[in-house]
């Protein structure tokens, strides 16, 4: 059921003017990492659903398709909020970026590595001297350390052979991988609404290994709220900030709760983007946010130190970076607000769906 959300008296303080009218409504735009699908959900379902204009805000969203990186964009000053994995922050930071982490909605990794159960691949152990593929443009680190968990490294193909792949898994279907990288919400996903032409059947899951990021020690943190700091520190941008995140918050929260309303907002903006794959996709991020012990938003602490160790061991960063990328007052502004208003910003009690992938994701 759509409810709109009411801002409590404490978040209108701050966020003053901008609430004032419709005239009055404060332009921003957020770069997103890649097109319109359910992974940037709670976004989009804010906009259409009135919770930005709400909060005072004009958002124009802003698609890539992966050659537009949120971190550059944000940092040239070209979008005022962008939406990327965090070791693309933390390393555009190191060159200078001066980008913070507002709000880490992500909670897990979504990558895994995906092989035809047939080759037989069911753990790290079972990729030596196998082709694995890997996304470049800072997709890449968690691949990479996977091969030093192997005792490896990911330049000499002593134990496996690194592959630069598309961003699909065309390559591992057509035998030219024997693992292919893929986020469990999108690619794996696409392989369950594809025919096999061995069977003249839809793939089925047990036709496939998974290698889960998040199980072998190489997860790193993925989509996050980005600003820039220059940006932030002037004059009302910190409210609008807050207004952005309490809105976009409030965004995933109706998504989780009202998943396949989210899915036909989705629909309505592109049709052609499949309505089963969505629903799959919805889920699949809805475990990557919930539960959110902390809210959602907050960090993840372990997974944080995790990544940052590993970023620094493969010399992708030069420091450490648990601290200065990260900040969680204006978050906690806005779940407070959430909580205030009645909102369930945990999520503790979610439980996901039963999702069936229908042919080309229809």
């Amino acid at each position: 059921m759509l409810r709109i959300i009411v801002f409590s008296a404490a978040l209108a303080m701050l966020v003053g003017s901008a609430l004032a009218n419709d005239e009055d409504l404060a332009p921003v735009r957020l770069q997103l990492q890649w097109v319109t699908q359910a992974q940037f959900a709670g976004y989009y379902v804010a906009q259409e659903l009135g919770f930005y204009e709400e909060a005072g805000l004009a958002v124009t969203i802003l698609e890539s398709e992966g050659d537009i990186l949120p971190a550059d964009i944000v940092a040239a000053g070209d979008a005022e909020f962008g939406v990327t994995w965090l070791p693309k922050t933390l390393i555009a930071n190191e060159k200078g970026g001066d980008l913070v982490n507002i709000a880490q909605i992500f909670q897990r990794s979504g990558t895994v590595l995906v092989s035809l159960a047939e080759t037989g691949i069911e753990s790290i152990a079972d990729l030596v001297h196998k082709t694995v593929g890997y996304w470049p443009n800072g997709n890449e680190f968690e691949v990479y350390a996977t091969t030093f968990v192997l005792g490896s490294d990911p330049i000499s193909g002593e134990h496996l052979l690194l592959v630069e792949q598309p961003f699909h898994l065309g390559p591992l279907l057509d035998g030219e991988l024997d693992a292919g990288q893929a986020l469990i919400y999108n690619w794996y996903g696409r392989l369950l609404g594809m025919t096999d032409p061995a069977t003249g059947e839809l793939y089925q899951e047990a036709d496939f290994n998974l290698i889960d990021m998040n199980e072998i020690g190489t997860a790193m943190l993925q989509d996050h709220v980005i600003v820039l700091n220059d940006w932030l520190a002037q004059e009302g941008n910190a409210d609008i900030a807050i207004a952005f995140l309490s809105a976009t918050l409030s965004g995933w929260i109706y998504c989780r709760d009202n998943a396949d309303d989210c899915v036909r907002i989705l629909l309505e903006i592109d049709p052609a983007l499949g309505e089963s794959h969505q629903q799959w996709q919805m889920n699949e991020v809805n475990k990557l946010i919930w539960p959110a012990p902390a809210g959602i938003g907050a960090m993840n602490d372990a997974l944080m130190r995790q990544m940052d160790e590993w970023l620094q061991f493969m010399g992708a960063l030069e420091d450490e970076h648990l601290e200065d990328d990260y900040r969680d007052d204006l978050l906690q502004l806005a779940l407070d607000s959430l909580v205030a208003e009645g909102l369930d910003v945990t999520g503790e009690e979610w439980r996901p769906a039963s999702i069936t992938v229908r042919a080309g994701g229809a």
